[in-house]
């Protein structure tokens, strides 16, 4: 049963708040986040993207910029921008797009959950990735960001949720520079602590939602420190990771499209012709058209966007990963096609997270850049667990969530 344990969090003051919240350290470059910091010394990049305060160019992953994340955390403490709470307390992180507000639960979860699977992944980690995550953990001895879960809704979960924010006011409340709203509330009360942490013991599993990376180097850490403490006894906050969880009815995946850079020898006519092998193709002229349901791409070729219907046998609906259009679109077009056979190093694929739009398809084949686009349907809540439920793994880039977390608004002190 899942492990949710109060924390006494590292906080910043009201007034600077919003601006120390940051995105989170993996969806901007250091050129991004160079920019993005530019004239905000409060701003968590600081600490989670440190090169940012070192010469340009400097390779992300030296020692000297993990070192450079220690002491600008230290700093931040020194100078009253990050101070503990009195208390362990369980929060309330919510976040508002396109008005509809999601509201999730943030304390720690348990290293043993993520070991023993009781987190459900649903993605390959890549062993770079972990260290670097593992290695600003180690150095920091925290967990600077926290990471996004999400379980199956409970209703009386979602009416302590409602009961907090209806009578309280938020300790944070802001709208960032994307537009979208953060909020914030402070879980002090003991009984309703205690009856949420209860609840969670009734939860069989949880979901990584976001944060594969960071969600892995988090608990490596905490396996670690274990280790190398000859007094270890299970209690030590090590053992524990920063976590939201979000019930599962309030989350909405978006779309994650693909461009590619050549079509593999095909005109664009011959494209289309190998396609009608295993779609129905339905030309939809100059006007941007987005998939209306499942098993339907949109392409976008030589300034024409067309429908591409996979055809009924090209597909297997009994099967959690046969029955994504990432799988279906990877094997029947990606592949057999345009000879693109691994998503995770094949230069002539990117890969475009539907915040950005259909447009940004459009803009990357006009410009020249790229020679096609296809967009996708998005994949279910309810396909997500499924697949994480037997076992299985999805293909590369196949969900994408937003809003993402603001990291800063909250930090876990690991001793």
């Amino acid at each position: 049963m899942a492990i949710l344990k109060p924390f006494k969090g590292l906080r910043p003051p009201r007034e600077i708040a919003a601006r120390l919240a940051s995105r989170p350290y993996d969806v901007l470059n250091s050129e991004e986040a160079r920019i993005e910091a530019r004239g905000n010394q409060y701003t968590l990049l600081h600490i989670t993207k440190p090169e940012i305060d070192m010469p340009a160019g400097i390779d992300e992953h030296a020692q000297e910029v993990y070192d450079m994340a220690a002491e600008n955390f230290a700093r931040f403490r020194e100078k009253g921008w990050l101070v503990p709470d009195k208390e362990d307390n369980l929060y309330i992180y919510a976040q508002t797009m396109d008005g509809r507000t999601q509201y999730g639960i943030l304390g720690c979860a348990g290293v043993d959950d993520y070991l023993n699977g009781i987190i459900k992944k649903h993605e390959l980690t890549r062993k770079d990735k972990e260290e670097d995550r593992m290695k600003h953990v180690r150095i920091t001895d925290a967990n600077m960001e926290p990471v996004f879960f999400t379980y199956p809704a409970v209703p009386e979960i979602d009416n302590i949720v409602a009961d907090i924010v209806k009578n309280n006011s938020p300790e944070y409340d802001f709208v960032a520079d994307d537009g979208f709203g953060h909020h914030f509330w402070v879980i002090e009360n003991k009984e309703t602590i205690r009856r949420i942490v209860e609840l969670f013991e009734k939860i069989p599993y949880t979901y990584v939602a976001d944060g594969h990376h960071r969600t892995a180097a988090a608990a490596l850490v905490g396996a670690e420190k274990r280790k190398r403490n000859p007094n270890h006894n299970g209690t030590e906050e090590y053992n524990y990771f920063m976590a939201v969880h979000f019930p599962d009815n309030q989350l909405k995946i978006i779309d994650y499209n693909r461009v590619v850079k050549d079509l593999y020898g095909h005109d664009p006519s011959g494209l289309i012709e190998d396609l009608k092998k295993n779609f129905i193709v339905s030309p939809k002229g100059f006007e941007t058209y987005k998939p209306q349901r499942l098993h339907e791409f949109s392409m976008y070729l030589e300034g024409q966007w067309y429908s591409l219907e996979a055809k009924p046998g090209t597909y297997n609906d009994s099967d959690p990963i046969g029955v994504l259009d990432v799988t279906i679109l990877s094997n029947l077009v990606l592949d057999e096609i345009l000879g693109i056979k691994d998503l995770r190093t094949d230069k002539r694929i990117d890969f475009v997270g539907g915040i950005r739009g259909l447009g940004e398809l459009k803009r990357r084949v006009d410009s020249g850049e790229m020679a096609v686009a296809f967009a996708l349907y998005p994949v279910s809540m309810q396909q997500l667990i499924d697949i994480a439920d037997t076992g299985n793994i999805m293909p590369p880039k196949t969900t994408w969530f937003e809003p993402k977390l603001r990291s800063g608004l909250v930090v876990h002190i690991l001793s």
